[in-house]
């Protein structure tokens, strides 16, 4: 239970940090900045492993992490102005 908790947390500042990093104003509340940062650490461990630069089982860091949540909003920004 506590490393889910610590997950969601590291998550929440990840996110945040992408949200301050990438300009423009992303209208996410605390619960979608918190999703955005974990999913930006899949992100960047997946393409990690894929590009060879992290083994399977190890995890990205702060900055691939953080990476791959700007990476995410640009996308998410991308769709929502379609939309």
């Amino acid at each position: 239970m506590m490393s889910l908790l610590g997950t969601l947390f590291v998550g929440l500042i990840v996110g945040l940090l992408a949200r301050a990093l990438k300009p423009g104003d992303d209208k996410l509340g605390w619960f979608m900045t918190m999703l955005l940062g974990v999913a930006g650490a899949f992100l960047a461990t997946y393409v990690g492993v894929a590009m060879g630069w992290y083994v399977q089982g190890e995890a990205a860091g702060w900055i691939a992490s953080i990476v791959g949540a700007i990476v995410l909003l640009v996308l998410y920004g991308m769709i929502r102005r379609k939309g």
